[in-house]
């Protein structure tokens, strides 16, 4: 196969020229069906240790600072140890298909695009347009969430007073993004240490405590995993109730996972993006044992599941369950350390939340799929109309300023928690056409930068599981006397709205579906020599450091 230089193209779509190059060599003719030329924006200003924090703490927030507790509640220490671990695994499955698309093809919509581009055009549609919907209705919660945590300090907080914090807020999350991608990874550096640093040290201290370090001198053990007990039963007694508790934590694990597979819309902004995107993913093993295992065993080693405070909902540093923990061994001095933490979690997730969603809806509008003004980009590469739809619907943040407004927003925003389960499972479908397709037209996998291991069974693993609880998801309200519509439809609206999507779009465009054998590997997809970055030698210690652990 040879390269194909695209011709520049100035105008809405920036000033950079695009790459197009077929990758890798094959031993015989390959057959593709390619696309129209694209002409992408966006800049790789993205340094490689911005991806590499991302990948280990991006997406860590309060789904496991203040969530845990939930989890501990329902299915035990270790039914929700057991639930965080398999999530661990469907997700790391994920991610190893995901991973080996995008260092195939580091370029702008990520998965979304290799959807469209190698499962089927409807499938990229739906899940581009119902990830895009997600992002605008989870990022004025996000928003909601770190002003209700500022309360945890302000003795007179009032509605004006949370009005003021959300405005400082939203212009601070606009902002970071506004001034670039550069920026923008500069910002989640800093948020991922700062959250890796309190996980860290929450583990630490607990481990402290439980081995009898706090001030009351207490060795706990494993006590609390003897009495009450191991599992927790859940709505029913018995081996059906600990299951069923099991289970709910399933999708209490899943929850805090979702958004990790947004490493694939940073790689086509992040330079020498094959080495950083591939290290990347090889990392998040550790993110997964180190911060989600390790952090649910030292929770349920340090609070009994039947403490009634553990289903508090504060919304600030007095729900996590490691205030609860230290409270008890007598440690005071912590919950306003873990409530900062907490805080810029939030922020950190309204913050990557834009951005996600502006490239997404950028990464749709290059391929014809969105309004053709969303593909515009400055001349340093920032999609800015993609960017300005996203940050306008940050405004409905003031509707939890209003009682009736905020339970609205609250039941809009559950309606978009399924659309992560859908995404990890079109992402494995995805990759199964993916490796067909590079199969059936004689590239060999041992070539690539990254080739995941295993496969196909870590995609059906996947994709087994993420029908399972896209199925059953909302099982409780078919239990005896919990029916309700609203909860119903909270559970499962996804489903029809993406069949929806998918069908429109099909019965409007009706696109061909193609054959393995005529899926496209060619078209905008950068050679190396394009893509790669030489890191500038280290200048001191700490940058020798700093290239040791990031590059």
């Amino acid at each position: 196969m040879s390269k194909t230089q695209g011709d520049e193209e100035k105008g809405i779509y920036g000033d950079s020229e695009p790459a197009v190059q077929v990758l890798p060599a094959s031993d015989g003719d390959v057959h593709v069906d390619v696309h129209t030329k694209l002409y992408d924006g966006v800049q790789r200003n993205m340094e490689q240790r911005h991806m590499q924090m991302i990948a280990l703490a991006g997406t860590l927030g309060t789904g496991l600072f203040l969530g845990s507790g939930k989890a501990i509640a329902h299915g035990g220490p270790a039914g929700a140890l057991i639930a965080y671990a398999h999530v661990g695994t469907i997700v790391y499955c994920m991610l190893m298909g995901l991973g080996e698309m995008a260092v195939y093809a580091p370029i702008s919509g990520g998965y979304i695009h290799f959807a469209e581009r190698w499962l089927n055009p409807c499938f990229g549609f739906a899940l581009g347009w119902q990830q895009v919907f997600s992002g605008i209705i989870s990022l004025p919660t996000e928003i909601i969430s770190a002003s209700i945590l500022i309360s945890f300090w302000d003795t007179n907080f009032t509605v004006a007073r949370q009005g003021g914090y959300i405005t400082v807020l939203l212009i601070l999350a606009a902002s970071v993004n506004y001034l670039g991608v550069r920026w923008f990874g500069e910002s989640e550096f800093i948020f991922s240490m700062i959250k890796i640093s309190l996980i860290v040290g929450l583990i630490i201290a607990g481990l402290v405590v439980d081995l009898g370090g706090g001030p009351n001198h207490d060795r706990i053990g494993f006590r609390y995993w003897k009495n009450p007990g191991a599992f927790a039963e859940y709505h029913f007694t018995g081996n059906l109730g600990k299951f069923l508790g099991w289970f709910t934590d399933l999708l209490q694990a899943a929850y805090s996972y979702l958004g990790m597979e947004g490493i694939a819309i940073a790689a086509a902004e992040v330079k020498n993006p094959r080495v950083s995107v591939t290290k990347a993913i090889k990392r998040i093993f550790i993110r997964i044992f180190l911060f989600y295992i390790i952090g649910m065993l030292i929770i349920g080693m340090l609070v009994p599941y039947d403490n009634d405070q553990l289903l508090q909902s504060t919304g600030t540093a007095a729900s996590s369950p490691f205030v609860l923990a230290f409270n008890l061994a007598g440690i005071k001095v912590l919950p306003s350390i873990i409530n900062a933490g907490v805080l810029t979690s939030a922020f950190s997730a309204a913050n990557s939340g834009l951005y996600g969603t502006s490239r997404q809806l950028y990464g749709l509008a290059i391929r014809g799929q969105a309004p053709k003004i969303f593909a515009k980009t400055t001349k340093t590469g920032l999609p800015i109309y993609a960017l300005i739809l996203p940050t306008a619907f940050m405004s409905l943040s003031y509707m939890a300023l209003g009682a009736g407004a905020s339970t609205a927003l609250n039941w809009l925003s559950n309606l978009t928690s399924l659309a992560g389960f859908i995404t990890w499972t079109v992402i494995s479908l995805t990759y199964l056409r993916f490796k067909a397709g590079v199969e059936a037209q004689g590239i060999d996998r041992r070539q690539f930068h990254f080739a995941s291991f295993w496969q196909p069974f870590p995609a059906y693993w996947t994709i087994f599981w993420g029908a399972i609880v896209i199925l059953f998801n909302g099982w409780e309200v078919f239990t005896a006397g919990s029916w309700n519509a609203s909860d119903f439809v909270v559970a499962y609206i996804n489903l029809p709205l993406f069949a929806i999507l998918a069908g429109g779009y099909w019965l409007v465009k009706r696109p061909k579906h193609l054959k393995p054998s005529e899926l496209d590997f060619v078209s905008n997809i950068p050679s190396d020599e394009e893509v790669s970055y030489e890191e500038p030698p280290p200048k001191n210690i700490f940058q020798k450091i700093g290239n040791w652990l990031f590059t």
